[in-house]
């Protein structure tokens, strides 16, 4: 099974396959053999597209993907993150002009190259100026150390602010946005995606199957899946909080709709992102062999306008079952800025 590269990101006039590899588990969940057997499966099987971070694994995942790509670079729209803590030095982290050239620096040279297609602020940090973070990517892709710089889990205002401060300061402004957008997380129809779509700015989304929820596993009456993500955060996964009823009556229910139609739900799940207009390309995270094959089958299908009416259905547009699954961390939504100040 293969995907064709028929995607466009954003204004950018590059061309991308449906399907991006995401490698969050890699080093991780996966040992590095297993890691370069599944990257070269989907380079093989036409994916041109790679997302990494420095994060995943503390830099392991970007030493496999370097190894994994090596002769076959020029093949690759290789794309990695910086922002998260690196090691137990506290300025290892952020957005800062101070730690993007360092951590440039460091990802390059795990990821076995001399420059990145793609460099993601992997979070909004709120001590650091936007602008500065913006001027400071700018001068990576002068020096030629990146080709496009993006974003990722930035609100919709922010979004705005960075295109007005690119265009007042004659910058290059953000190609990209990266987010959650599933069956289950729709809240970026709300606001995110007509700001990227007015501004030509390329989607890469993930977590397609809502980080488990709609692998088929989460039916009624089946009772609680096992998964290692449930271990690390089991207020999220938990089916019998009053909270995620509902997101597991939904998943049902869309499960249902996918047997109807004779499709499996990460089909219907995998269809329905690539469906919206605004997604460039949809990110996943195979574990094995078998699920690589089953992303590539879903790539390939198209929901009918019967589909999409029974899905808004199910799951209202423009919303979401818990906060935790948009990926942001909102301080406007933190217990200290929801107090009320006495004068």
């Amino acid at each position: 099974m293969t995907v064709k590269t028929d995607r466009v990101l954003g204004r950018t006039g590059v061309r991308l396959s449906p399907l991006t590899l995401g490698t969050m588990n890699f080093g991780r969940w996966q040992d590095e053999a297993e890691s370069i057997r599944i990257i070269h499966a989907a380079l093989d099987a036409g994916i041109t597209a790679i997302d990494t971070a420095d994060v995943y694994a503390q830099g392991v995942s970007e030493q496999i993907v370097g190894k994994a790509i090596q002769g076959r670079r020029d093949d690759v729209f290789l794309a990695t993150k910086f922002h998260g803590q690196i090691g137990d030095n506290p300025l290892h982290a952020g957005n800062s002009r101070r730690w993007i050239v360092q951590a440039v620096e460091g990802s390059l040279r795990r990821l076995g190259t001399d420059h990145l297609d793609l460099y993601q602020a992997h979070r909004p940090d709120p001590h650091t100026d936007l602008l500065e973070t913006l001027q400071a990517l700018n001068d990576l892709i002068h020096q030629g150390k990146i080709r496009y710089y993006g974003t990722s889990v930035f609100p919709a205002h922010q979004l705005v602010e960075a295109q007005w401060l690119a265009r007042t300061h004659s910058l290059i402004g953000p190609h990209t946005e990266q987010l959650p957008y599933s069956l289950l997380v729709r809240s970026a129809e709300r606001e995110v995606f007509p700001v990227v779509r007015n501004h030509g700015v390329g989607v890469l989304s993930y977590g397609p199957l809502a980080a488990g929820w709609l692998s088929g596993a989460y039916r009624l009456g089946a009772g609680q899946p096992a998964s290692a993500r449930a271990d690390l955060i089991p207020g999220r996964f938990d089916i019998a909080l009053e909270r995620n009823q509902r997101k597991l009556a939904a998943a049902d229910a869309l499960a249902q709709l996918a047997e109807k139609h004779g499709l499996t739900l990460v089909q219907l799940a995998v269809a329905f992102a690539l469906n919206h207009p605004a997604i460039s390309s949809v990110i996943i995270g195979p574990r094995t062999g078998e699920h690589l094959e089953a992303y590539l089958r879903a790539a390939t299908v198209v929901l009918d306008d019967e589909v999409l009416d029974r899905i808004d259905e199910i799951v209202d547009p423009g919303t979401h079952f818990l906060e935790r699954d948009t990926g942001r961390d909102t301080p406007s939504l933190q217990p200290t800025a929801l107090r009320r100040s006495h004068v």
